[in-house]
């Protein structure tokens, strides 16, 4: 394990990860540091624990957004399958259809 420090309006805080994801979690405290910026720019300074619980309900919200939209692009997706999926049968059904009248003329 690896101590990393990052600041979070304007805080230093020392976090343990693994080796390797050092610069992985600075880059993620910067993300969490810059929505602690824009609230205090919107809003002003409204304590140090509000702005970590805001930028976190921010954050949040932003996961469940892109979860949504990724399970609709994934339901979407199943569904074009099944029409495809369909459309396949359909056209296997007519050949198999055809063959069959043909074997019954033979």
């Amino acid at each position: 394990m690896t101590q990393v420090e990052i600041r979070l309006d304007g805080r230093v805080y020392r976090i343990a990860c693994e080796d390797g994801q050092e610069q992985r979690l600075v880059e993620l405290a910067e993300i969490v540091d810059g929505h602690i910026s824009a609230i205090i720019r919107q809003l002003g300074h409204v304590g140090h624990g509000r702005l970590l619980a805001m930028a976190s309900l921010l954050i949040t919200d932003e996961l469940v957004n892109l979860r949504e939209s990724a399970d609709q692009a994934t339901a979407d997706v199943r569904e074009e399958d099944r029409e495809q999926a369909a459309e396949t049968m359909e056209r296997l059904a007519g050949r198999i259809e055809a063959l069959a009248e043909r074997l019954d003329q033979s």
